[in-house]
């Protein structure tokens, strides 16, 4: 789930001595990189502003994006980490529509390491002579795309695994066209791929490469720091506090339990049977079960003229268990701009046994900075440490 509200709809082959022997090297050694993440602000689209259906909510958005490689050689793409979704996707040179023509386009036959996979159902079996290979359609808020299965190295930084993924064939202009990066890469947990060799972070764990089977988050409050996301290790001097670890509790989406919301530390009763959280990097705002943001607009009562700012309640997160507190403050959920004051919220319902459940997007990341353990399937929190001459834009 990305700041585009992209919802899914929805093989080991022989390799020369050559890649065996640098396979066996990733193998034997492990490390961690830190990729830096360009932020794009962008005006929501018309169709995902009717999404909103409230006029004092937010319609401005955030992408953050990085660099990864595919291929030998390497191939460069700029791709959304998007912990929301569970496939790397990137445009194929076969697809012609304008979507894909305005972005890098991934050309297997460029690459040594590529192979054209038949089926996400048999990931390790190659396109036989007769040509036939499956496709699938990804439908997402505002368009969709189609495309076929292709499986190769791919590198963040300077670790790499070999991986399947997605190369679209067809894309919708909207809103594929006007977005800043060329594809996704999916960092939900395998649940969410279509199947466990999509995973890219399953791919390193399972070769070994990563120096601690996680990666970790940081989302700059301005522009005087670098965002970033990293692969195998945890930034200390990234945090301002300790981490509060909490356990995922329906693997798919990085999602864990909490016993309710908070108002100025007081519960506030909207959850009677257990509601859940999701740390998603792919989604620009913070979203919730319709009739619980409806009580979060009465709740909090944000005056679009900023009237009132100053004196908004905090609003808290308590998690499920040793009951910490995860809480934002007025500047963390409320946009404030020269037009007026709006609320970050967004409406966005999502069916048991997996929800009901509040999306924790981009203005929650920025407060905190987040860990996703993937061998003990955990989340951490810790409030995230800004440079104090940060400009917030």
């Amino acid at each position: 789930m990305n700041g585009l509200m992209w919802v899914a709809v929805l093989f080991s082959l022989p390799q020369t001595a050559h890649s065996a022997v640098l396979g066996l090297e990733r193998a034997m050694s492990t490390s961690s990189v830190s990729v830096p993440l360009t932020r794009k602000r962008r005006s929501l689209l018309k169709d995902e502003n009717r999404m909103l259906s409230y006029s004092r909510i937010s319609a401005r958005a955030s992408e953050y994006y990085g660099k990864i490689a595919i291929g030998t050689p390497k191939q460069i793409f700029s791709v959304v980490f998007d912990t929301g979704s569970g496939n790397l996707i990137v445009p194929s040179v076969k697809c012609t529509d304008k979507a894909c023509l305005s972005h890098r386009q991934f050309d297997s036959a460029l690459s040594e390491t590529s192979v054209q996979i038949a089926s996400s159902h048999a990931p390790l079996k190659a396109v036989g002579i007769n040509g036939q290979q499956d496709s699938v359609t990804i439908t997402f808020g505002t368009g969709e795309m189609t495309g076929v299965f292709v499986r190769d190295n791919v590198c963040i930084g300077t670790i790499c695994a070999m991986a399947n993924f997605i190369t679209a064939t067809k894309e919708s202009d909207d809103p594929f066209s006007l977005v800043p990066f060329d594809g996704v890469l999916g960092l939900a947990l395998p649940q969410l791929a279509e199947e466990t060799s999509f995973s890219l972070v399953d791919s390193m764990v399972k070769a070994g490469v990563l120096k601690r089977n996680l990666f970790s988050v940081y989302f700059a409050k301005g522009e005087m720091s670098q965002s970033e996301i990293t692969f195998g290790d945890i930034r200390a001097d990234r945090l301002a506090s300790d981490l509060i670890w909490a356990p995922v509790s329906n693997p798919g989406y990085w999602q864990v339990e909490i016993r309710d919301l908070a108002k100025n530390d007081e519960p506030l009763g909207f959850c009677k049977k257990h509601c859940q959280i999701a740390a998603d990097t792919g989604t620009s705002l913070l979203a919730g079960p319709t009739s619980m943001v409806d009580k979060l607009v009465k709740t909090l009562n944000v005056s679009s003229d900023c009237s009132n700012y100053d004196g908004l309640p905090s609003l808290g997160f308590i998690l499920q268990g040793g009951g910490a507190t995860l809480t934002l403050d007025n500047v963390d959920y409320v946009d404030r701009t020269e037009e007026g004051c709006f609320l970050l919220f967004m409406p966005l319902d999502i069916p048991p046994p997996r929800g009901p459940m509040f999306i924790l997007g981009d203005p929650f990341l920025r407060k905190y900075y987040t860990v996703y353990d993937r061998e003990r399937l955990r989340l951490g929190f810790a409030i995230a440490k800004h440079d104090l001459n940060t400009v917030t834009v």
